[in-house]
């Protein structure tokens, strides 16, 4: 089912990199999960998946977006402005949320490009802070002018002091405070657990794993070989992942 979406903001927070926030009535959501958008061409449906930002509460929904020159929805998404209409899936989708992720003291979210984006969803939420007794938010682009929701991580940084942890994994120059590595391997060699003085441990670690199927699939294998194993209903785990593209 689909419903019409108004398009009330956009962020652009570089040329390719944007956010959209769309009025649309839809069913009631969870944090972590994401909706589709879609337009109809030449009598096909052109339809994408996209996590949305906002907490469930608002009331308004709100996707994290990159233009994709030879894609076939996101550069007309990249065009829109206020007022402009996109049709939204009317129901949420996903298992990529707390409810599905076993107990545990800390909670690690590893996030690359625009797979950082349900984080946001979840760390809007009371019940995420009043869980878990740390929360580490890594977050891994190309470039830093890649990084998104920079306003959002220093509220975060300021109002959890003492329980958010921020690490900015940046890919292809130096940036301040960043690692320059790709998750995967920050996690085979140690670097990313030194750098926030933590360790993945199968007692105490839940870890959430978005974005690109190559960065996901490498780092959950390096997460195994800590002895985490994925999270499963019939065999709860330590690695929770979430693909959809």
């Amino acid at each position: 089912m689909w419903t019409k979406g108004l398009v009330i903001q956009r962020i652009d927070w570089n040329e390719q990199l944007f956010s959209l926030r769309i009025k649309a009535d839809i069913e009631p959501f969870t944090a972590g999960q994401f909706i589709k958008l879609s337009e109809m061409r030449d009598g096909k449906r052109i339809a994408r998946a996209y996590s949305l930002v906002n907490p469930p509460d608002s009331d308004y929904l709100e996707v994290l977006a990159i233009k994709v020159e030879q894609g076939l929805l996101s550069p007309n998404l990249h065009s829109l402005q206020l007022g402009d209409c996109i049709e939204v899936s009317s129901r949420a989708s996903g298992f990529m949320v707390l409810d599905e992720v076993p107990e545990g003291k800390h909670l690690w979210l590893l996030g690359s490009g625009t797979g950082i984006g349900p984080y946001f969803s979840m760390l809007e939420t009371a019940a995420v802070w009043q869980r878990f007794e740390k929360i580490v938010l890594v977050y891994a682009v190309s470039y830093a002018q890649d990084i998104a929701y920079q306003p959002l991580i220093d509220k975060y940084k300021a109002q959890y002091a003492e329980q958010f942890i921020f690490q900015a994994m940046v890919t292809r120059e130096v940036y301040p405070d960043a690692l320059k590595s790709r998750i995967p391997l920050a996690i085979a060699n140690g670097v990313l657990e030194r750098a926030v003085g933590l360790e993945f441990k199968v007692d105490n670690s839940q870890v959430i794993i978005c974005g690109n199927p190559e960065m996901i699939a490498d780092a959950q294998r390096e997460l195994e070989h800590k002895a985490l194993i994925k999270n499963l209903r019939r065999k709860p785990g330590q690695i929770t992942v979430e693909r959809y593209w």
